[in-house]
């Protein structure tokens, strides 16, 4: 299994990613660790921190949303910030440790005089020194392409969960809507942050299915983060059922095999995990996290808490690469560097 594992691909089978969530817990957490000093610095996390710059009113039917207008969760109206408020967090972001700032909307899909906008906001962000993201929903070829010619650095756009379960969850905007915004950002030149959610009430096949699509996609993702459902009140899936600790685990562990090189980001639902849980997942292969105390409309871990847990772990935050490096980690080569800085630290360690 070792010698099989860890290579790039974009041609797995439902069966080969099923098989990988039925190994036992212990040889899977193995596997990912292995796989993810490979390919990435260990004991490292990217950081990031996400600014809902429009809330609420969003038309879409989304059943874990908090900000559909078809549902009652007070959660209130807010128009598209002001420029300089957007700067002024993207600056208090740097200060708290953040490499990069996301800015999130809730919109079907933006308009074109809120697109003029908000490549202003990525301007200023990228002017404080910070990596940009953004999620505003659907997006057009030319609307990519102008977020991308703004300085955009990363666009969001989930596919959440299976195209098999994909139905239960949300009927306003199809699954292929969703491939094709992330084909319009792919051709625009963009990098990719798209994952899922778990504990929807999908099925563990479900599971496997998502990563499946995210793996067999032409490019995998930069960034994928995976979302433990936040149970909203007023929302359809505010009584679902709590997600086992170890299958998220196991969720996170094999997004990290199937996708070797890309940031796996423990996201949404974190302050309702324990450390330990958040731990395991460290384990398992996540390396990025949202920094900060709210995620658009629900509650994130403080920036104290994490950096009290990242001391207790000995994790240290990634800095920002500049273009070369960043170049230069896409095109590793040598899969071993990871282990001998490891190998040094411990050494270290062992010495003092």
């Amino acid at each position: 299994m070792s010698s099989a594992l860890g290579s790039i691909r974009h041609d797995w089978k439902l069966s080969e990613v099923e098989a990988l969530f039925a190994l036992p817990f212990m040889d899977l957490v193995f596997e990912a660790q292995r796989v993810h000093r490979a390919n990435h610095e260990p004991n490292t996390v990217q950081t990031s921190t996400l600014l809902s710059i429009k809330t609420g009113a969003c038309p879409e039917d989304c059943g874990y949303c908090p900000q559909s207008v078809r549902y009652e969760t007070g959660v209130g109206r807010e128009a598209l910030m002001e420029v300089a408020a957007v700067r002024e967090s993207a600056l208090r972001a740097r200060e708290a440790g953040a490499t990069r700032f996301c800015m999130g909307a809730a919109y079907r899909s933006p308009k074109a005089k809120d697109i003029v906008v908000i490549a202003q906001m990525i301007r200023e962000v990228r002017a404080a020194g910070l990596e940009t993201c953004a999620t505003l929903g659907m997006l057009t070829p030319d609307q990519a392409q102008e977020l991308k010619d703004a300085g955009l650095d990363y666009y969001n756009h989930n596919l959440d969960t299976s195209p098999e379960f994909y139905g239960e969850i949300i009927t306003t905007r199809t699954y292929q809507d969703r491939l094709d915004t992330l084909g319009a950002v792919r051709d625009a030149g963009l990098k990719v942050c798209c994952g899922g959610i778990v504990g929807m009430g999908e099925s563990s096949t479900d599971r496997a299915s998502l990563l499946l699509t995210l793996a067999n996609l032409p490019q995998h993702p930069e960034s994928v983060p995976i979302n433990q459902l936040v149970k909203v009140p007023g929302t359809p899936l505010q009584g679902a059922a709590d997600v086992d600790p170890f299958d998220f685990v196991r969720t996170i562990a094999v997004a990290r095999l199937l996708m070797p090189r890309s940031h796996v980001r423990l996201s949404a639902g974190r302050q309702e995990m324990s450390d330990e849980m958040q731990a395991l997942c460290f384990l398992a292969g996540a390396n990025s996290i949202f920094y900060g105390e709210k995620l658009l409309t629900t509650g994130n871990p403080d920036v104290e808490r994490d950096r009290k847990l990242f001391a207790r772990l000995g994790l240290k935050p990634e800095q920002r690469p500049t273009e070369a490096a960043a170049a230069g980690c896409d095109a590793r080569a040598d899969t071993s560097a990871g282990a001998r800085s490891s190998e040094a630290a411990v050494t270290a360690a062992a010495s003092a």
